[in-house]
């Protein structure tokens, strides 16, 4: 009877653990300030969206979160030093999730997308905007100039790994245009660039032309992109798909990325913030409404799926334009 008695009592147990252990992993209370690496300069579009999405981490945890901007190798300098730093769940990057996966293949960080956990918030889109002393009034007129031109018109990029430069890729793969690259460390200094006449265009993305085009600064010719774009306080921009028929480029999705291997409480934490609150972030919608971005925050397999398609394309077309160190289906990205 007592040895049934002492089951009993440890089968309770176990049961009452297993139920507690669940709730206990989604409760992390980081006990100092975590480290939030952005890879590229102050003002870009990274920096821009995920100090917003700190902001709102920070109100969730009850910490702080310090924003370290970590420029350099086309975001490479500053995701390699998160994917070193201890797994103990206070160390994370941000970006483009088609730059992280285009690293391994270029030969710069040894990581693949799978080896982190993506946390979306935004998908971003890219805009062919131009310097408004140059000629063109649309992008037909740019591309057939181009075509007159090969490699004499300048676009300012952040780097072989940046919105822009795949943006450009794209661009040439539909039309086969050559252009001259000049790069710079991150979004926000290609634009200002362009605005200053050191390019002649940019193809960065819209968060970070927004109040360009708004004051007129610069002059957006089309999206990079099947879709049209409404910008607050501009007014529609056209896709570039209304120039080319038929073109199409994947979604451009940014987000906060935590490697793989830490803690499982902190994943677990981060995912219950970002189900049940930074889908609802007021901050966030505000943010992608007047930037030009859509909000739709997604974690877990469902960030993998979104971001796959964007992963392909860019690794292909980096490869295509020689920038590779190996071809990106030997590090598991198949050609799309």
């Amino acid at each position: 009877m007592q040895k049934r008695l002492l089951l009993q009592t440890a089968l309770a147990a176990a049961a009452a653990f297993a139920l507690a252990a669940p709730a206990a992993a989604q409760n992390w209370k980081p006990s100092r300030p975590i480290n939030l690496i952005v890879p590229w300069a102050a003002g870009g579009s990274t920096d821009q969206v995920t100090r917003v999405a700190a902001a709102e981490m920070e109100k969730a945890l009850g910490q702080t979160i310090v924003i370290v901007n970590q420029p350099g190798a086309s975001g490479a300098i500053g995701t390699k030093s998160a994917l070193d730093a201890p797994k103990d769940g206070y160390t994370w990057t941000a970006g483009a999730a088609q730059d992280l996966g285009a690293y391994q293949s270029l030969g710069s960080v040894n990581t693949s997308i799978k080896d982190w956990h993506l946390f979306l918030n935004v998908a971003n889109i890219q805009v062919i905007g131009v310097n408004p002393q140059r000629p063109w009034k649309d992008a037909r007129e740019l591309i057939e100039d181009m075509k007159k031109r090969p490699g004499q018109i300048s676009v300012a990029t952040a780097g072989v790994t940046s919105a822009a430069h795949a943006a450009m890729d794209e661009i040439v793969k539909a039309t086969g245009v050559k252009y001259k690259e000049v790069s710079y460390d991150g979004g926000n200094p290609a634009v200002v660039a362009t605005v200053a006449g050191e390019a002649d265009l940019t193809t960065q993305l819209a968060v970070e032309q927004a109040d360009m085009i708004r004051g007129k600064r610069l002059r957006p010719l089309a999206t990079v992109s099947d879709k049209a774009l409404e910008l607050e306080g501009y007014g529609t921009i056209p896709p570039l798909s209304a120039t080319l028929p038929g073109f199409h480029a994947p979604a451009n999705y940014f987000g906060i990325f935590i490697p793989k291997g830490v803690p499982d409480d902190v994943v677990k934490t981060v995912e219950k913030i970002w189900r049940e609150q930074i889908v609802k972030s007021e901050a966030l919608k505000k943010y992608a409404t007047s930037r030009g971005a859509l909000f739709n925050p997604l974690a877990g397999e469902d960030a993998q799926k979104a971001v796959w398609p964007a992963v392909q394309a860019n690794a292909w077309n980096l490869h295509a334009s020689g920038k590779t160190k190996v071809a990106p289906d030997t590090v598991g990205i198949p050609k799309p």
